[in-house]
């Protein structure tokens, strides 16, 4: 059933208050930090790399017994790494806001997007989009509530702790309609409509690119004589994605449709630095929506500064998953329920809907 998108929204989202001047500083980029995240998350995946490399040339028959696990272990750190280099580094990347300079900041988006399959050419209009009208069920087709996971499907685990080849298949698939310029999805022919030509050639191109570019690798890997460079680099983003899974399934499952509110349809938790480090600080998740101008690096500042006027936040995930876990398990008894966190007294402001798409484009 072909499904419609309006765009007439006027939402008038609550925001808790934070003082014009410390706002100000809490939106200034930094060159600096940008480098160190993105050079960061790049240096884990070359290392985990290098390490399953190393493992698989060292894998012999007199030693498969402990060779093998080693490699697996190894191949398993690698792709839990990997699993943050689409939807979470192309996220941030895609507002702009790791790198103080633009050219930076696409540089970075077009190599993790590269590396990790990711559509950053539909996804950042889409995004400012989902910013603009988050989760409100005629208007964004990004988020849709309530979501499902398919917890009793093997296949789904199997993506998660190890390699769904069919996954990678249907991946393959979806970029090659798309580099003949097909889209099946009603919300990409929203986000990328017919009338607008060059940014569905943008589109084209940069699907013909990564499928040629990733193919080009892969010739050079086999002709070279390092094919395992293949399952590092060429889909080297496309397995183990459980930690990727447990820190971006937690953002809104659950949560309320429909409501002006991101407390009501948003979820922050707190994290280990590390687990953080590699989710780019996204466990913020109500501050950036609230606020989308506030690079990642400065989210656990604006946390502490609007900790009293926010539900409370679970720390870790495994709190994080228990609340998750629970709420899944009443909405397989009620497919219309939705969890609502207790508020404290509410002493902020509106913002208009536009005010969001503006400052997630950061259109300024």
């Amino acid at each position: 059933m072909k499904r419609t998108f309006r765009t007439d929204a006027k939402i008038n989202w609550y925001r808790c208050h934070v003082d014009k001047a410390v706002m100000n500083d809490l939106m200034q980029t930094s060159n600096w930090h940008g480098f160190r995240q993105a050079l960061g998350h790049l240096g884990l995946f070359a290392i985990t790399g290098t390490l399953a490399y190393l493992a698989y040339r060292n894998v012999h028959p007199s030693n498969w017994y402990w060779s093998v696990p080693v490699l697996l272990v190894a191949l398993f750190a690698h792709g839990t790494v990997g699993s943050f280099m689409g939807g979470t580094a192309c996220h941030e990347l895609s507002h702009r806001t790791p790198f103080k300079s633009k050219v930076w900041n696409d540089f970075f988006l077009k190599l993790f997007a590269f590396l990790s399959y990711w559509d950053h050419i539909w996804f950042r209009p889409s995004h400012i989009k989902h910013h603009q009208v988050t989760t409100h069920t005629d208007y964004d087709g990004e988020v849709v509530l309530p979501q499902k996971f398919a917890f009793k499907d093997w296949k789904f685990w199997l993506g998660l702790l190890a390699w769904n080849p069919v996954e990678t298949w249907n991946t393959y698939k979806v970029w090659l309609r798309r580099a003949r310029g097909r889209l099946i999805d009603d919300w990409y022919k929203h986000i990328l409509p017919e009338t607008n030509q060059p940014l569905r050639r943008a589109h084209r191109n940069w699907a013909r690119f990564l499928l040629i570019g990733h193919a080009v690798l892969a010739v050079t890997f086999i002709v070279t004589g390092h094919w395992f460079l293949i399952v590092l680099v060429t889909l080297g983003t496309q397995y183990c994605h459980w930690l990727g899974f447990l820190c971006g399934g937690s953002q809104h499952f659950g949560l309320s449709p429909n409501v002006p509110d991101h407390r009501l349809c948003c979820r922050t938790f707190t994290a280990s630095p590390v687990v953080e480090f590699l989710y780019w600080r996204m466990n913020y998740h109500i501050e950036h929506h609230m606020f989308p101008a506030v690079p990642f690096v400065n989210l656990p500042k604006l946390h502490k500064l609007l900790e009293h006027d926010l539900p409370p936040t679970p720390h870790g995930l495994r709190a994080t998953w228990k609340q998750i876990l629970e709420i899944h398990r009443q909405q397989c008894a009620d497919p219309n329920y939705a969890y609502v966190p207790p508020l404290p007294q509410s002493t902020g402001e509106r913002a208009a809907d536009v005010v969001l798409a503006r400052e997630a484009a950061l259109a300024t």
